[in-house]
């Protein structure tokens, strides 16, 4: 999934690590853990452990957007849908442009 951003890779990555620790609010049931780290200035990968299942994935850093690529296991793959769609609502904040 591609998410267009005009703010610059630094401020991006700025942000992601300021606030990759609120990743696990955002998952229902309050029951996930969630792992993160940067194998390269520009990568973040992720990990998320809920319910006996496991997602992993990667935020990739670009100058002019943010690809976000996940994999699921085969009993949740009727979900990714919902998870695109909770990822394109929950990043639309982080990435937005500061008003004037």
């Amino acid at each position: 999934m591609t998410l267009p951003h005009e703010l610059g890779r630094e401020e991006v990555r700025r942000r992601l690590r300021e606030r990759s620790h609120e990743i696990a609010d955002h998952l229902p049931g309050g029951m996930a853990s969630v792992d993160t780290n940067w194998p390269s200035d520009d990568v973040m990968n992720i990990s998320v452990d809920a319910m006996g299942q496991q997602v992993t994935g990667s935020v990739a850093i670009a100058d002019k957007e943010v690809v976000v690529d996940f994999t699921l296991p085969l009993s949740l793959s009727f979900f990714k849908p919902l998870i695109e769609k909770a990822v394109q609502a929950n990043s639309t904040k982080l990435l937005e442009k500061p008003s004037d």
